[in-house]
């Protein structure tokens, strides 16, 4: 029996299913010159395990307590077990309609404002960090455990940025702290990856040119026929500036009046009957047109992957990126009804080598 089931059976006694999350480890060999940074690391990680443990919210995963591997010393959080996996593997596994998926971001977008409510930043948001739990739906993972943590006295230059580069905010990317707004641009991200049933930037690299155009405005694709007024909520939470970013209880109570007309008109005599027609017309055209996209060749084409694609968090360090901006000529060309139109590596190029034309 190895030690991760000897783990599994100091919990046994739990009537609820678990997941084992590795966090710090003390057997590492540190190099002399080293030794503060990692030290500080370790230190951060500890106290973030009690955050973690502090917190006790409906949308955000439970942690049951703290163990440790008895053979290589690491420790270890017990969380409860979610068996659809992450929110990418569930939306490419799994058909979900308009309002279903309106109901699922309200309970993450819940999750993130009870996370802002408690003074937190979650700083790694991403579809991977959304667990799927059957009929008790989406739960809000990772709560920066496992990044260092960017205090104020941390540069860029120094130690470098922790996240996966597509769900990054531009003002994240040039080393400013994380914040609340951070936490927003990342949502809008996950949204509309949701949405679209596509994974953001997927046939391109995710590396300093990527991280220059989305300073420069560059965004995923938005699904042609996704209705107008969440299309415009997707790019008010993407904006390049924090300050024109909804807030989480903003983005709450958006979600939660669609989610709440949705259901008055599902348990009504006279469904047909809508406030808004126009709207109730474009949900149903996504509806119909998301069902084609998933046939086998454009579900391939939606989940196809650049060998430089990278969606695991990892430590970032950019140098001499531009002032974020938005850019509306980028946003007309990604609207699009599958990858067909998406910026390629070929295209990516051509852009940077008119952009270092211009610089000489």
């Amino acid at each position: 029996m190895n030690s991760k089931e000897n783990l599994k059976d100091l919990w046994k006694g739990f009537n609820i299913e678990h997941q084992l999350h590795v966090t710090i480890s003390t057997t590492e060999l540190i190099e002399e010159a080293n030794f503060k940074v990692v030290y500080m690391n370790d230190l951060e990680k500890r106290k973030q395990i009690k955050t973690h443990l502090q917190i006790y919210l409906w949308n955000v995963i439970q942690c049951y307590g703290i163990t440790q591997d008895p053979d290589t010393k690491d420790y270890m959080m017990v969380l409860e077990y979610c068996k659809n996996g992450n929110l990418r593997n569930y939306y490419l596994n799994n058909e979900s309609g308009y309002y279903s998926k309106i109901e699922e971001l309200l309970r993450i977008a819940m999750g993130l404002l009870d996370i802002h409510n408690a003074g937190k930043v979650h700083k790694d948001f991403h579809s991977g960090n959304i667990l799927y739990n059957g009929s008790e739906g989406t739960f809000i993972s990772d709560l920066g455990m496992c990044q260092p943590a960017n205090n104020e006295n941390q540069s860029v230059k120094q130690e470098g940025i922790y996240g996966v580069l597509p769900y990054m905010a531009p003002e994240v990317l040039r080393g400013y702290q994380y914040t609340k707004a951070s936490d927003i641009y990342s949502f809008g991200i996950m949204m509309n990856e949701y949405i679209s049933e596509e994974t953001p930037y997927n046939n391109i690299p995710h590396n300093h040119a990527l991280a220059i155009k989305i300073c420069k405005g560059l965004r995923p694709n938005i699904f042609k026929y996704t209705p107008k007024l969440l299309t415009d909520l997707i790019t008010k939470c993407w904006d390049a500036k924090a300050e024109n970013r909804p807030t989480a209880k903003e983005l709450y109570q958006t979600l939660n009046k669609w989610y709440n007309y949705w259901y008055k008109n599902s348990n009504s005599t006279e469904s047909q009957v809508y406030e808004d027609i126009d709207t109730e017309s474009q949900v149903k055209e996504y509806n119909n047109k998301i069902k084609l996209n998933r046939t086998s060749e454009k579900r391939s084409n939606n989940i196809q992957t650049h060998p430089q694609s990278i969606y695991t968090s990892r430590l970032l360090n950019f140098k001499n990126l531009p002032e974020p901006v938005n850019s509306d000529a980028t946003k007309t060309t990604l609207h699009s009804e599958c990858l067909d139109c998406q910026l390629n590596e070929l295209d990516l190029n051509e852009i940077n080598q008119d952009d270092e034309n211009n610089s000489e």
